[in-house]
């Protein structure tokens, strides 16, 4: 495995092979974080951002929403992306049509297949699997390539999410989509779910995962759906969506390729650039602490680690350069001395081990007493102090 990882060899066991594409949906689903609004130009810019990452298809957006919506999706499905650009589409031809309407030849058509849905909607199976089939067959007379989706899957009756699923194909869907709506299903219950759902559909029908994270599994149910034979992950950036939000693409591909051995195309390095660009679109903050993105990452306050910065390995699983982060130091309550010594080095202070010392102590006592951190300029004053 590449040298940017430090790992060590206690996943070499469980390494396994696999095609995984990245299947976006930040523009939807995304969107469906509480508050946040996203314009088309706003939308067209990210698809771009997305397209640079290497994410291979794009979500585009539900035309059938706002004209806003539609607006965005004829402006991505102009922009001339590499990705491919989906839309979607609930089981209702009037949905289909507008995406026939605006040329997009790809789509997830949704329906809920649970019983706890169908009973909320007043829907019985059967006239919910006649619209199925209406609106999946429609859809393939008219070009598009469906990938069916069954909302709110991982809590439907198994036999008749086989009965669903197998008639979804025989209706047209090229594709299919395991959704866990509710983020309710352990990461042995999907990797066991999308084995059923190859086996009953058949080994040329790819299968997608969807996957929400009420209970913080997102990104370990995405990758045992990987390791089952998933080809395609669904999810967003920064994990955007609705309640917890959705299964977090940029982790899942980190994960993929630094403890199991699989490469993807999404490219690591560019994700926290686009990940502040998010952030500031939508008018979310994440937490410091976040993987991959967070701002803490390779930001070192305690001394115990200050001491041992010269030597990363020794205390970051990967480097930072494979994200496109920066290394550095920070000063507070839990400074050392080996902290004073690397940020007077890089301020172009000179001290002396006395100098260093008192430093230290100014430095603690300054921290606790913001409980915060002592800002560069805080630091010059105390050492001249």
């Amino acid at each position: 495995m590449s040298g940017t990882f430090w790992t060590g060899s206690l996943n070499e066991p469980y390494a396994f092979g696999a095609r995984v594409g990245f299947y976006d949906t930040t523009l939807r689903d995304g969107e469906q974080t509480v508050g946040v609004v996203l314009g088309p130009e706003d939308k067209l810019e990210l698809a771009r951002g997305l397209d640079a990452l290497g994410i291979e298809r794009i979500e585009a957006g539900f035309p059938r929403v706002s004209e806003e919506d539609r607006r965005a999706v004829e402006l991505i499905r102009d922009a001339g992306l590499s990705a491919e650009v989906w839309g979607f589409s609930r089981a209702v031809e009037a949905d289909v049509k507008a995406l026939v309407e605006l040329g997009v030849g790809a789509s997830v058509v949704e329906s809920p297949i649970s019983d706890l849905k169908l009973e909320a909607l007043g829907v019985d199976r059967e006239a919910m699997l006649e619209r199925i089939v209406y609106a999946v067959s429609f859809a393939a007379d008219q070009g598009v390539t469906v990938a069916f989706f069954g909302v709110d899957g991982t809590r439907a009756d198994l036999g008749f999410f086989e009965t669903v699923y197998k008639t979804a194909v025989e209706a047209g869907a090229r594709e299919v989509v395991v959704v866990d709506t509710l983020g309710i299903a352990a990461p042995e219950a999907v990797a066991d779910l999308v084995g059923r759902t190859r086996e009953w559909v058949g080994l040329d029908v790819a299968v997608h995962f969807h996957g929400h994270n009420d209970f913080g599994l997102a990104t370990a149910a995405a990758l045992a759906a990987a390791r089952e034979g998933a080809r395609w992950i669904h999810g967003t950036i920064n994990g955007m969506g609705e309640r917890a939000g959705n299964a977090n693409l940029p982790e899942i591909a980190l994960a993929l390729r630094g403890l199991y051995g699989v490469e993807t195309n999404l490219r690591l390095d560019g994700v926290r650039e686009f990940s502040e660009r998010l952030r500031a679109l939508s008018g979310y903050e994440l937490e410091p602490y976040k993987p991959l993105v967070g701002e803490n990452l390779f930001t070192r306050e305690s001394g115990a680690v200050a001491s041992q910065f010269h030597d990363p390995p020794a205390i970051e699983p990967y480097s930072s350069d494979l994200v496109g982060a920066r290394r550095r130091i920070v000063l507070g309550k839990k400074s050392g001395l080996d902290s004073i010594r690397i940020k007077a080095k890089e301020l172009g202070l000179d001290l002396d081990a006395d100098a260093e010392r008192g430093l230290l102590e100014r430095v603690k006592e300054l921290g606790t007493r913001k409980r915060g951190l002592v800002t560069d300029d805080e630091f010059r004053d105390l050492a001249r102090g």
